[in-house]
């Protein structure tokens, strides 16, 4: 029977103290250097070192576990915000309990009291957006909240998220200056933090770039019939101008592709679209999208750094906005 390797073996194997192999695997990396994080990994690796992480959590009275909750995990934008999470949680040697709400608050809310109980030291919540009093609530308590591209409106928690008003600028001069003189904004209902400040982007961008009045749809049925028919709303609403229409997320550009395919409406001829999430899908169709590209997996590493500042640094540190920023890829669809 293989015999289990021991911190003390790791730790003359690698030429340091056993103080320094703890440190290491738990994270705590000041004063080491990255010549030494190396070996270190190296000689865990080499040796096939497997810390007991059960005894290791009740001795320290941590679970090194980090709660993660995702509105969708059928999307591309939690797949690769949840890539970004594991990765950077993996470097900190923290592991990942990952639950997904199907946009549901009341999910959500089990799943946040569910992860208190099994002892997370932290949560990452995508939220729905209809849960800002309960969370206000587990804020007051000891274990950091951290909020994932959604946003709340009081400025109480740490929230990694994409900066949408330069971008939503950006892709307004892109637009005049292809000649898109009407241009629509189609989303779902505004029910959570990053589309109601994708409006307010989308609402100054009409004001401050293309001097045009918001036209706004908003896809409460996402049936065909129901998307074609708003889809023709907008149409008909600006006759013979130059119109484009602007998504909220990759969800709103699915439907919208799929519309335009059954109506027989071509981009950019007649009508330009620019889409938000630059998902694999985005450049096979009609010579491509253009999109704005969202920087998830940076939201997702992003958060996990903050939260391991939270837990290892300053626990009741001022509560910081970090906005990423995005990227337009123009194609061909404009």
């Amino acid at each position: 029977m293989k015999k289990n390797i021991t911190i003390v073996e790791v730790a003359e194997k690698a030429g340091v103290s056993k103080t320094t192999i703890s440190r290491y695997l738990n994270g705590k990396f000041e004063f080491m250097s990255q010549d030494s994080k190396e070996k270190i990994a190296r000689v865990i690796e080499e040796l096939g070192y497997r810390p007991n992480n059960l005894a290791r959590s009740l001795k320290s009275k941590r679970s090194r576990i980090i709660g993660v909750i995702v509105s969708d995990i059928g999307s591309p934008f939690s797949s690769i915000l949840l890539k970004g999470i594991s990765d950077c949680c993996e470097r900190y040697g923290y592991g990942v309990l990952i639950t997904n709400t199907n946009d549901n608050p009341k999910k959500e809310r089990d799943y946040i009291l569910s992860m208190l109980d099994q002892r997370v030291e932290g949560i990452i919540v995508n939220t729905t957006g209809q849960n800002d009093d309960f969370l206000r609530q587990i804020g007051k308590g000891n274990v950091p909240l951290i909020l994932a591209d959604r946003a709340i409106e009081e400025k109480m928690f740490d929230t990694i998220r994409s900066a949408d008003y330069p971008i939503t600028i950006k892709v307004a001069e892109h637009l005049k200056q292809r000649g898109f003189t009407r241009v629509g904004w189609f989303v779902e209902p505004l029910n959570n933090g990053a589309r109601i400040l994708r409006h307010k982007a989308y609402v100054a961008a009409c004001k401050e770039v293309l001097h045009i009045e918001p036209q706004v749809y908003i896809m409460e049925d996402k049936s065909s019939l129901a998307v074609e028919k708003l889809v023709q709303q907008f149409i008909d609403a600006n006759g013979s101008e130059r119109k484009a229409i602007y998504t909220a997320n990759g969800v709103v550009t699915l439907h919208i592709v799929k519309a335009l395919q059954r109506m027989g409406i071509h981009c950019p001829d007649d009508l330009g679209l620019c889409g938000f999430n630059n998902w694999n899908w985005t450049e096979l169709v009609g010579g491509g999208l253009t999109v704005v590209a969202q920087p998830s997996y940076k939201i997702g590493r992003e958060a996990v750094k903050r939260m391991m500042f939270r837990i290892h640094r300053n626990h009741n540190a001022a509560p910081r906005l970090i906005e990423l920023e995005c990227e337009l890829i123009v194609r061909h669809s404009t």
